[in-house]
């Protein structure tokens, strides 16, 4: 990511023997940032000496699965810790929508798949599984107030974690020109196959009732909101946005080899990993989560693979900057 190494070549960095400190906020699984992290780190390496010690805090909620999270620490070839023998890990398991590292001890910040989740479900969402799509004023009003919250809480609280000078680079789901949260096609083969579900009584009418999925896309004006009129909020201040449409690399493959199976097989296994969880909170403690899981992969990859098309993905990067005190 070039922003990213952009950032680790600019921000100030501490003396030996204070390490440099690194913080991934919504780390999951560490798939989202291996490769930012280990690429920034070889940046920061250039700047200083082999044995200067950088620290890495992953963070996330309590319920996320640190032990895969360290496995890919542990075993991905493109791991930090495969390439730097002086970096070393570490973990936080607390909601990043609150100050969960010491004031001015960030040099460094990484965000990617994270803040479109929302901390809670604001209002159940009745007619659809997203609040985007739903034609109810009132629940679309009521997401878009905890979504702009929960940039305001985030934005503030590392604001303080930051050291002057530190910079921190977000990449989360934005919306189209229309203001739509994109993934049409997958959204579609989800709902589908959650209706069938019913039908088959393997869920209940009333578990796929209550499914939602908290997530937003925002706006540029939403990702300013915190800093105007000034420009300025908590020290920070917004240096770089880009809003922009990810490539489905899913189809692209689809369009080189043809193979519709596996183009519905990968969007499928995205949907049991990062959704599933998720919906499948709704059932009763008696419905096995498994079943439920494999049965929801199954439905939604036979659909795409029936008919391939592309997901539109908007995107969005923000670059964020804590102003150093004048000499």
């Amino acid at each position: 990511m070039a922003l990213f190494d952009e950032a680790a070549a600019a921000v100030p960095i501490p003396r030996v023997p204070r390490p440099i400190v690194i913080a991934d906020y919504g780390a999951g699984t560490g798939y989202n940032s291996v490769l930012p992290l280990c690429s920034a780190i070889s940046v920061l390496r250039k700047r200083t000496q082999p044995e200067h010690s950088i620290l890495v805090t992953h963070t996330d909620a309590p319920d996320n699965d640190f032990t895969a999270l360290f496995r890919t620490l542990s075993h991905d070839p493109d791991s930090y810790l495969k390439r730097d023998d002086a970096s070393f890990a570490s973990a936080v398991g607390r909601s990043y929508y609150k100050q969960i590292l010491p004031s001015n001890s960030v040099n460094l910040a990484w965000s990617a798949w994270a803040l479109h989740w929302l901390a809670r479900v604001p209002m159940p969402v009745s007619d659809h599984l997203l609040a985007a799509y739903t034609r109810d004023p009132a629940v679309r009003a009521a997401y878009a107030r905890q979504a702009a919250f929960d940039w305001h809480e985030f934005v503030a609280f590392r604001g303080r974690e930051l050291c002057p000078g530190g910079r921190m680079v977000v990449m989360t789901m934005g919306v189209d020109e229309d203001g739509q949260l994109g993934f049409g096609p997958l959204v579609a083969a989800i709902s589908e196959t959650l209706e069938e579900l019913v039908a088959r009584d393997v869920i209940t009418a009333d578990e796929y009732a209550g499914m939602s999925i908290p997530i937003v896309g925002r706006t540029a004006k939403d990702f300013e909101s915190p800093f105007a009129p000034s420009g300025t909020f908590e020290k920070l201040s917004i240096t770089g946005m880009d809003l922009f449409d990810g490539e489905d690399r899913f189809f692209k493959q689809y369009r080189s080899d043809g193979k519709a199976d596996a183009f519905g097989a990968q969007w499928a296994a995205f949907v049991r990993a990062a959704l599933s969880p998720t919906l499948a909170g709704q059932l009763t403690p008696n419905r096995p989560a498994d079943a439920f899981s494999h049965a929801l992969e199954a439905g939604v990859a036979a659909r795409l693979a029936a008919a391939p098309a592309g997901v539109r993905i908007p995107l969005a990067l923000v670059v964020i900057e804590k102003k150093q005190p004048r000499d």
